[in-house]
């Protein structure tokens, strides 16, 4: 069967509704809005590849990680920084051990396997093969594409256009079916139209109050109802206020963490200080916090 005919193939979504999206996500602890779920269904119905933009801490990343877990598939990430290239998220070969093959021939079986040296058995897989061989098997996360430059951005998108590369020395390689392919993004650069249209696109916003109180509920079971309504809502007036970079549900959740764990079961103004820490990473903004940590925590209740 060809690349192309096994990828026309008609098969069965991985879900059968938004709705079992919703609750096989809640199973994995990841509480997805309908919106969410409902670009979560498409995407893997539709084998195309979703992008998540939204500020740090939405839970961006761990959309990929529930769905891994929930499809019972293995999750490869692709963690994108500044000067990341095709080499190193593609393949490389293993120099090494090809070196240690050429000593162990004689110079004129060296000259006559040349090529064996440059076979998949010498090949080191990088995320972005690792995915297209595991195919539907795999979740692909490519975490964070905002920080790697053009460049990278139009490779990955010619290897996702066709779910295809091909190396010089090996030949074509294409997965028969794509992998669930998840992008993230925290808009610290604009990503390009040509990319943005071949995937499905989703911005996740920071919860709503009751939303993140049952977060912090789901994911912190020990923390008291009443300490996550008041973390939750502190964490809300942290975010209105003019601070470099605004907490996000994962140091919501943090915070809760800590301060269940030194046996606090309401929030107060010194308590509150004294583990700003934990939800706030930068200092001219605890230093904010801390000159009014009293009004902050006090519309806490």
């Amino acid at each position: 069967m060809t690349d192309e005919l096994a990828r026309t193939t008609v098969r069965t979504p991985p879900f059968g509704s938004v709705d079992e999206v919703t609750e096989r996500l809640r199973e994995q602890a990841y509480l997805p809005d309908r919106a969410l779920a409902t670009a979560v269904y498409l995407s893997t119905a539709l084998e195309k590849p979703l992008l998540l933009e939204g500020e740090a801490g939405v839970g961006k990343t761990e959309v990929a990680k529930a769905l891994a877990t929930a499809l019972g598939r293995d999750l490869i990430r692709l963690q994108c920084y500044e000067g990341i290239d095709a080499s190193q998220a593609l393949y490389e070969w293993n120099y090494s051990r090809q070196l240690l093959a050429v000593r162990a021939m004689h110079d004129d079986e060296a000259v006559r396997h040349v090529d064996d040296l440059f076979s998949e058995e010498f090949l080191v897989e990088r995320p972005l093969l690792a995915a297209l061989k595991a195919g539907d098997s795999a979740v692909l996360l490519v975490d964070e594409l905002d920080r790697a430059d053009d460049e990278f951005e139009a490779f990955l998108l010619e290897v996702l256009s066709e779910f295809a590369v091909t190396i010089p020395e090996v030949g074509r390689i294409a997965a028969v079916r794509p992998p669930a392919v998840v992008i993230t993004s925290n808009r610290t650069r604009e990503l390009h139209d040509a990319l943005k249209r071949r995937c499905l696109y989703h911005w996740i916003d920071h919860p709503t109050l009751e939303r993140e109180v049952e977060i912090i509920s789901v994911r912190a079971p020990e923390v008291p109802a009443a300490l996550a309504r008041q973390v939750a809502q502190a964490v809300a007036r942290l975010r209105d206020m003019d601070v470099a970079k605004r907490p996000g549900v994962a140091e919501a959740i943090d915070w809760a963490n800590a301060l269940a764990f030194l046996g606090v079961d309401r929030l107060n103004g010194e308590v509150g200080a004294a583990t700003l820490g934990a939800v706030l990473k930068d200092h001219d903004d605890l230093e904010l916090a801390r000159s009014v940590i009293s009004d902050v925590v006090g519309k806490a209740d």
